[in-house]
Parts: C-alpha cells; sequence; structure tokens
C-alpha cells in the first residue's frame, strides 16, 4: 500500500530534524516521490519553513503545478499549511498524528471549510509512529528546559 510507504519516507524525514518539531513531508506524483523535506524553522531562522512547505517550493520548482500529487505529512498540518495545500491544489492529503493543538484541518480553525479548493484527506496513517516521534521530542525538550534552570538559575 503506497500511503504506508510514503508515510514511513515522511517519518525519515522527520528524523532529520535537529532541536526542530518532528515533522516531515513528501510530495508523489505517479508513484515517485517528487520532493521531501521537514521542518527547518529554527536552522533557516524563517517562521514559515514547516516541512509542508518547502516540500512543495522544492516539488513545484521541479515538476510545477501539483494538482495530480498526493502530499504525506507526518502531523496534521497548521493552517498556513493547509491553505498552501489548497492553493497549491495537492490532489489527497495524507497525514499521521492529529494535532489538536495547531491543527488546521480536522482540529483547530479547519481551514478546508473556507476553501475554494479541498483534498481528499486521510488522517491517523501510522499516526501512532508519528505521535511517539512528537512525543519524544517534547519529553526531550522539557528535560533540556529543566536541567538549563537547575544548572544555570543565579543562587540566592
Amino acid at each position: 500500500m503506497f500511503d504506508y510507504y510514503y508515510m514511513k519516507m515522511a517519518l525519515k524525514q522527520a528524523k532529520k530534524t535537529k532541536d526542530e518539531v518532528p515533522v516531515g513531508a513528501v510530495i508523489v506524483k505517479n508513484e515517485k516521490a517528487v520532493s521531501s523535506a521537514h521542518n527547518k524553522t529554527i536552522a533557516l531562522s524563517n517562521p514559515i519553513a514547516h516541512a509542508e512547505i518547502l516540500s512543495i517550493n522544492e516539488a513545484t520548482s521541479s515538476i510545477g503545478k501539483l494538482f495530480d500529487c498526493d502530499m504525506y505529512v507526518t502531523l496534521e498540518p497548521c493552517p498556513m499549511c493547509a491553505q498552501a495545500i489548497s492553493f497549491s491544489r495537492i490532489r489527497r492529503l495524507y497525514f499521521g498524528a492529529y494535532n489538536k493543538k495547531g491543527g488546521g484541518i480536522e482540529n483547530g480553525a479547519r481551514i478546508f471549510k473556507f476553501c475554494n479548493y479541498v483534498p481528499e484527506i486521510y488522517g491517523g496513517i501510522l499516526e501512532s509512529k508519528s505521535s511517539l516521534l512528537l512525543k519524544h521530542f517534547f519529553i526531550r525538550l522539557r528535560k533540556k528546559d529543566l536541567l538549563y534552570e537547575r544548572c544555570c538559575e543565579p543562587k540566592s
């Protein structure tokens, strides 16, 4: 099944992140990956350098229009990315974990309710693997913060 194969590719992208929220995206056309990316908001000092946006930019640079492409992303896209997906006219969107706080499709702003174009949407693909990756990232992040507070707080 192609959705698992390409979602695993997106998960590999997500694992490449360093100190970034581990999200990966892959765009597929005719059963071939044409672009892949992971979050780089910190690395590029760019708040819109989400995996979806970077993947869309790469794909449109190489193949042009995306109306016959599918996107696989490890986390439910935020409202900004959901709007970019709509504007790109991506045919199908597959995502892993649901994003209860910052989602823009099934949760939160639900951007597609207000768009002229809405792709086919399939959520929860390899959800547990995507969720676990995110959970471990935030656990490590909290431990770093606690470690910093313990060793770097001024002593009274």
